[in-house]
C-alpha cells in the first residue's frame, strides 16, 4: 500500500539518504525506482525531493538525474581546464591553504543546529558500514563546515575545489575491502575540529583543521 503524506515521504526519503550507498558522484536511483523501493507515489516523491532541493541536500540536473549536496558552480568549461592542469598533490596543497580559514570562519559563525549536525555527520562517518559510505560522510562533514561560514562566497568557492579534487583524486587503495577502521585516523582529527567549532575558538578549528588535511596528504603520499 503506497504512503503519500507529506511527512511520511520526506521522512522516508531521509532514511534512504542517510544509508543508502549511491552511485559515484552521490547519484539517486531512478525516480520510478525510488518511488518503488520507498513505497511512495511518484507525485509525493517529487514533491519530497523539492523540498529536499530547496534544503541544499540534493539537486537535480535535467537529463542527467538527482545528486546529493547543493548544485555545483555551473563553471563545467573552467572546471576541466583546471582539472587538466592539476594533479592530487595541488589539490591537496589547495585544501591546506584554503579549508583552515573556512573552519576559521564556521568556529566564528555556526548556528547551534549547524554544530549539532555536524556532530551527527562525523558519528556517521564514525559508524559508516562501508568505504562508501564513510566518504558520503565525510564529504557532508567539510561541505558543512563551508556552509556553516555563513559566506556564500566561500562555500561556491569550496564547492569548486571539490569538483576538482573529485575528478583528479587517486583511487583509494583500502587496507580492508569493508569500511574504515575503528583507529581510522581521521576520526578523531575530525572531533578535534567539530569541538572546535563548537567552542567558537577559530584559531583551535583552522589548526585541527590544518592537522587534518596534512596527515591526508601524508596518506595519500604513501599510497602513490
Amino acid at each position: 500500500m503506497l504512503e503519500n503524506t507529506d511527512a511520511t515521504v520526506l521522512s522516508r526519503l531521509r532514511d534512504f539518504l542517510a544509508t543508502a550507498q549511491l552511485a559515484e558522484g552521490g547519484r539517486l536511483p531512478p525516480e520510478r525506482d525510488l518511488a518503488e523501493s520507498l513505497d511512495v507515489g511518484r507525485s509525493a516523491l517529487r514533491k519530497a525531493l523539492a523540498t529536499l532541493q530547496a534544503e541544499g541536500v540534493v539537486w537535480r540536473h535535467v537529463g542527467k538525474g538527482t545528486f546529493t549536496g547543493e548544485r555545483p558552480i555551473d563553471t563545467v568549461a573552467d572546471i576541466n581546464a583546471m582539472v587538466q592542469r592539476t594533479n592530487p598533490l595541488e589539490v591537496m596543497g589547495a585544501r591546506i591553504a584554503f579549508e583552515p580559514e573556512v573552519a576559521r570562519c564556521a568556529a566564528l559563525n555556526a548556528t547551534p543546529s549547524q554544530i549539532a549536525e555536524l556532530r551527527s555527520c562525523m558519528l556517521k562517518a564514525q559508524q559508516a558500514p562501508t568505504w562508501r559510505l564513510y566518504e558520503q560522510w565525510d564529504n557532508r562533514l567539510h561541505r558543512l563546515i563551508g556552509e556553516s561560514s555563513q559566506n556564500s562566497l566561500l562555500l561556491g568557492l569550496l564547492d569548486t575545489l571539490n569538483a576538482v579534487r573529485r575528478a583528479v583524486t587517486w583511487g583509494r587503495l583500502r587496507d580492508t575491502p569493508v569500511r574504515p577502521p575503528p583507529d581510522h585516523h581521521s576520526f578523531a582529527e575530525h572531533e578535534r575540529i567539530v569541538e572546535a567549532i563548537a567552542n567558537r575558538d577559530g584559531a583551535a578549528a583552522a589548526d585541527a583543521m590544518r592537522r587534518h588535511l596534512r596527515s591526508v596528504e601524508g596518506h595519500m603520499r604513501d599510497m602513490r
